[in-house]
């Protein structure tokens, strides 16, 4: 292992940091050596160690909803539609023809 060492600094979000470190601190690896496992990772693959696209949601069918989910997918909806988050449904179906 190399004898000298460089510091990192990063910003990130608090929640995500505690909830990283609390699954590292479980598995006994110090927030460091993660960090440079990570790195070794990038330099072995020469780029990142795992795929990064971004996801297109599926469909979902609401039968497959249990009450509370039903009901969180609903408020999301409505508050979607108070932000005017929202299609005409005219705009919806001349998007769908286009693909």
């Amino acid at each position: 292992m190399a004898s000298k060492t460089a510091n990192l600094y990063a910003r990130i979000e608090p929640e995500l940091k505690e909830e990283a470190e609390s699954i590292l601190t479980a598995l006994g690896i110090p927030a460091s050596n993660a960090i440079t496992m990570f790195y070794k990772q990038i330099v072995l693959h020469k780029g990142l160690p795992f795929v990064v696209t971004l996801s297109v949601p599926e469909p979902m069918s609401i039968s497959s909803l249990g009450p509370r989910e039903f009901d969180e997918e609903l408020a999301k909806g409505y508050k979607d539609m108070l932000e005017g988050k929202t299609k005409s449904a005219k705009k919806v179906f001349e998007d769908l023809k286009k693909d």
